[in-house]
């Protein structure tokens, strides 16, 4: 350690079951560590403990939270020959303890294990058949009237189990137990053993829920929301479509989530949870198409309605009549149109050639021009006419 941590400054050992403290030489070449914690350890109890320790590691200045004060560090220099000698015959007197205690850790552990053994012998009963005092060994309704009370003896025989673990449990952590690495491997496993025993319990409890139902013997389907998701379901008139806006969640994989969209309704698993909602409307499944946004998560299906339902018989009939209504409309007006053209000829009896006269004085095109209007020649029947010989005559 001491070569590859050096730059450590702060060790805490607490409770770390160190029981030779002439170990702690290998922190001589940590020259940067300061403080150092070994409470809680077998060493801690040594006589000479902190005298060693401050004259071993001189570059420390705090011990267990205790600072390190200059004459405690030179009379532990001092007495430092003396104090080694006490700490090694020490620590081997603790290697004989710990030799004792690791050899009846074992001798328990065997004992615990053959008791086990022996219990569920006596369950069985000799050579593993069922013992007399075994619920199993009970007579058959058939051979015995008694046998009405097996479900009582068996309520007593569970609480009467019950009772034996809380007191054996009690009896546990009631027992004194020696500071040693054995007795934390004890507790371990003692604790890891109810723990098993919790879960056992808990699954037999854990009652298995029945399928939901989608959809009932009659055929009437359901509205189911088991996974509690907010949806909104839009009719877009515009589009002909049903759109269902389902708020699943955001970060999960789309590999979990199933669609099946059928004429009359929609079902959605989510993560093995039904979602299923009946639409307003008949839709098509084959033209309907699910995705999901990018921003927000949500799956988006749209369901495009069916055009044209037929309903009954007469439908069909009233198209075709409509059909042939249509039709003869459309004949009725080309021979009304036909006639019209006939009609539109000239009678050359009533009109011999037009009146190109009658159509120049009924309109009169204003004139374009912006001077003065041109003079016109005066009639002679105007009582200001002069007839002025000199004037040639207007042509």
């Amino acid at each position: 350690m001491g070569r590859s941590c050096e730059v450590l400054t702060k060790l805490d050992l607490t409770v770390n079951f160190i029981g030779e403290l002439s170990s702690i030489k290998a922190l001589t070449h940590n020259i940067h560590l300061k403080e150092l914690f070994l409470m809680g350890n077998p060493c801690s109890d040594f006589q000479g403990y902190r005298p060693f320790v401050v004259a071993t590691l001189q570059q420390l200045q705090w011990l267990d939270g205790k600072e390190i004060d200059r004459s405690e560090r030179i009379q532990a220099l001092q007495n430092y020959p003396v104090v080694e000698e006490q700490i090694r015959e020490q620590e081997e007197a603790y290697l004989l303890r710990r030799a004792k205690q690791k050899a009846e850790a074992l001798r328990q552990l065997a004992e615990e294990g053959g008791n086990g053994d022996q219990k569920r012998t006596d369950k069985l009963g000799l050579g593993g058949r069922p013992s007399a005092d075994s619920p199993a060994t009970l007579p058959s309704s058939s051979e015995n009237k008694n046998y009405i009370q097996f479900p009582e003896i068996q309520e007593e025989a569970h609480n009467a189990k019950k009772l034996n673990e809380s007191e054996d449990d009690l009896d546990f952590w009631n027992k004194p137990s020696l500071f040693t690495p054995e007795s934390r491997l004890e507790t371990l496993r003692h604790m890891e053993k109810q723990r098993k025993e919790q879960e056992k319990l808990s699954e037999k409890r854990k009652e298995v829920k029945p399928p939901r139902t989608l959809i009932t013997e009659s055929g009437r389907v359901l509205n189911v929301n088991e996974a509690k998701l907010d949806f909104f379901l839009k009719d877009d008139e515009k589009h002909n479509q049903i759109i269902l806006d389902l708020a699943v969640y955001r970060y999960m994989d789309t590999s979990l989530i199933e669609v099946d969209v059928q004429p009359m309704y929609v079902r959605v698993m989510v993560k093995g949870k039904p979602f299923q909602l009946v639409l307003p409307a008949e839709v098509r499944p084959d033209s309907s198409s699910a995705k999901r946004s990018q921003t927000t998560g949500h799956l988006v299906v749209c369901m495009p309605k069916v055009e044209e339902v037929i309903t009954g018989s007469q439908q069909p009939t009233k198209f075709v009549k409509t059909t042939v209504d249509r039709s003869r409309g459309q004949e009725e007006q080309t021979h009304t149109r036909r006639k019209q053209v006939e009609k539109l000829e000239v009678d050359p009896n009533k009109y011999s050639f037009p009146d190109v006269t009658s159509i120049v004085q009924e309109k009169k095109h204003p004139s374009r021009r912006s001077g003065p209007e041109p003079q016109t020649a005066p009639n002679e029947e105007d009582p200001r006419f002069e007839d002025n010989p000199e004037v040639p005559p207007l042509i």
